[in-house]
């Protein structure tokens, strides 16, 4: 089955690439990845309160999948996996790729203001001549009602 590669984190562009993966998914027989990269920095602590800090991280993480995944079961039909990683984010997308065959392509949301298309979007887009599957990258001020007409 080919999966769609989705990448959760607390962009607001995160949203659009989830639904877009979902509606796609379900209507190509395919299924849905959610990868969420915990950044290395964020357990630069002593060793007890780096534990903590990266199970709360886990768990943030776990309850914001939840979310997703509720919507997508019951509005796509669609079950989807979530994979956790630690690293930088850009590494740990390339890494998930090429260790899941299934993968078939890579769903970046883009930001929508003047700071431009987010960070995943700059930097894997300059990459995307060498990556092993296609990038599908939704506009974050997408409607709905036009990811549904696209999908």
């Amino acid at each position: 089955m080919r999966k769609f590669l989705v990448v959760l984190d607390d962009s607001r562009e995160c949203l659009n690439a989830m639904r877009f993966a979902a509606m796609r998914a379900a209507n190509t027989g395919g299924g849905v990845e959610i990868l969420s990269v915990i950044p290395p920095d964020e357990f630069n602590h002593w060793i007890g309160v780096g534990e903590v800090m990266r199970e709360e991280a886990r768990e943030r993480i776990h309850a914001h999948f939840e979310v997703f995944a509720k919507w997508m079961r019951d509005r796509q039909g669609i079950e989807p996996e979530l994979v956790i990683r630690e690293g930088e984010a850009v590494p740990e997308i390339i890494a998930q790729i090429e260790a899941d065959p299934e993968i078939g392509v890579l769903v970046l949301g883009a930001g929508d203001d003047r700071k431009g298309p987010g960070p995943l979007v700059t930097q894997l887009s300059r990459s995307s001549g060498s990556l092993p599957v296609p990038i599908t990258i939704v506009p974050g001020d997408l409607s709905k009602e036009k990811l549904e007409a696209i999908t």
